[in-house]
C-alpha cells in the first residue's frame, strides 16, 4: 500500500492522553515502517491507536531522529512489508499529541476536500478565531502527520504556496497531483 492510496482514505482524530506521552513516550509502542511513492519516501508509525506520525525524508536516519526527538522513551519496532491501515472500514485514526487548539486546527484541515486549497485566514474564521491566523500557522507546521492531516492544502491569502517542512517543491507536486 503506498501512502497515495491513503490520501483517499478518511481519517480521525485520536487524541493522544497525557499519559500516553509522559515521560518522552516511556509507555508507548511505536511501529514505524518507510514507505515510497510518489512524494518521496515516507516514514510512517503508529501506536497501537493509530498513525502517530508521517514525515517525508529521504534521510531515513534523521526522519527517525526527528521522530524520536518527539518520544525519546518510547519503544520502537520497524515493521518490513505492508502496514496495517485500511480505509474500507471507516476513517484510519490519527493518535496525535496536541493542544486543544492544535486539535481545532487540524479537525478543520481534515474537512478540506483533496483538490482544494484554503488559507490561513479561512481556518481561523471557520475554527471562530479570526485574528488567529498566525497562531493557525503555527498549528498547521506542528502537525505530527503530513499528507494525513492535509496541511499542504493551506496557503497563502495572496495565492502563493508559501514553505512546507518538507519542501516547497515537493509541497507544489502535492497540490497539482491532488488537482489531477
Amino acid at each position: 500500500m503506498t501512502y497515495t492510496h491513503l490520501n483517499s482514505c478518511s481519517f480521525r482524530i485520536e487524541r493522544m492522553t497525557p499519559e500516553e506521552y509522559k515521560d518522552g513516550g516511556r509507555n508507548l509502542v511505536i511501529r514505524y515502517r518507510y514507505t515510497s511513492g510518489e512524494f518521496g519516501e515516507m516514514l510512517l508509525a503508529r501506536t497501537g491507536k493509530g498513525i502517530c506520525y508521517a514525515a517525508f525524508d529521504d534521510d531515513r536516519k534523521q526522519a527517525i531522529g526527528e521522530l524520536q526527538a518527539i518520544f525519546p522513551n518510547a519503544t520502537y519496532r520497524e515493521e518490513t512489508g505492508e502496514g496495517k491501515e485500511e480505509c474500507a472500514s471507516g476513517p484510519i485514526p490519527l493518535h496525535v499529541k496536541g493542544t486543544d487548539f492544535q486539535i481545532q486546527v487540524w479537525e478543520e484541515l481534515l474537512k478540506v476536500p483533496t483538490g482544494t486549497l484554503t488559507t490561513y485566514s479561512t481556518i481561523a474564521n471557520h475554527i471562530g478565531k479570526p485574528k488567529a491566523c498566525r497562531a493557525v500557522g503555527s498549528a498547521v507546521g506542528a502537525n505530527p502527520v503530513s499528507l494525513f492531516i492535509p496541511c499542504h492544502r493551506v496557503i497563502r491569502s495572496t495565492g502563493e504556496y508559501g514553505e512546507y517542512h518538507w519542501g516547497s517543491e515537493r509541497k507544489r507536486k502535492m497540490i497539482e497531483w491532488e488537482k489531477g
